[in-house]
């Protein structure tokens, strides 16, 4: 015999055993879906729902004139608590608005430094500095906005800085 008669010999052996153990594997995967399929088919409609169970989406977009399903839990809106309001003291108001102008004489503003600039003002009376302080005045020193163009801000936020100004100046 010669060398290539031996290797076809070989090659033939090698592939006999390979088509072989392929026809085993299928036979042995055709029995084992035979009994595992069975289980299955005995109650089909069980594996049927449990699947489609498994694939059902997680939500649901509900359009306008769609109805909800009455059995599922409706989460109401939380109640939004009321705003506390707060009201700013003196020293708060005159460091968050006022010390803007009155910090450094911006506009005509007397400083709390300078006592002889507020003089004129405080003899005019509480009152009509703090009418001036709310509504805003023009004279001839300078300009005063209204509440300090803090809008935002209580009267009595206003008078309150008036207060601490008065008390920082004597």
């Amino acid at each position: 015999m010669n060398r290539d008669q031996k290797f076809f010999d070989m090659y033939t052996l090698v592939i006999g055993v390979l088509v072989l153990v392929m026809i085993a594997l299928f036979v042995l995967a055709t029995k084992m879906s035979d009994v595992t399929q069975d289980i299955y088919t005995s109650t089909s409609d069980e594996y049927l729902a449990s699947v489609a169970d498994r694939l059902r989406p997680v939500g649901r977009v509900y359009l306008p004139g769609d109805e909800v399903n009455a059995n599922r839990p409706q989460v109401a809106e939380a109640p939004q608590p009321d705003p506390v309001e707060t009201t700013m003291t003196g020293p708060q108001v005159f460091n968050a608005a006022c010390i803007a102008c009155h910090g450094s004489g911006i506009g005509g503003a007397p400083t709390l430094a300078d006592a002889a600039n507020w003089a004129p003002r405080i003899e005019q009376g509480l009152d009509t500095l703090r009418l001036h302080a709310i509504e805003g005045y023009t004279g001839s020193a300078g300009y005063m906005p209204p509440k300090g163009a803090r809008l935002d801000l209580s009267d009595s936020e206003i008078h309150n800085a008036i207060d601490y100004m008065l008390g920082e100046i004597q």
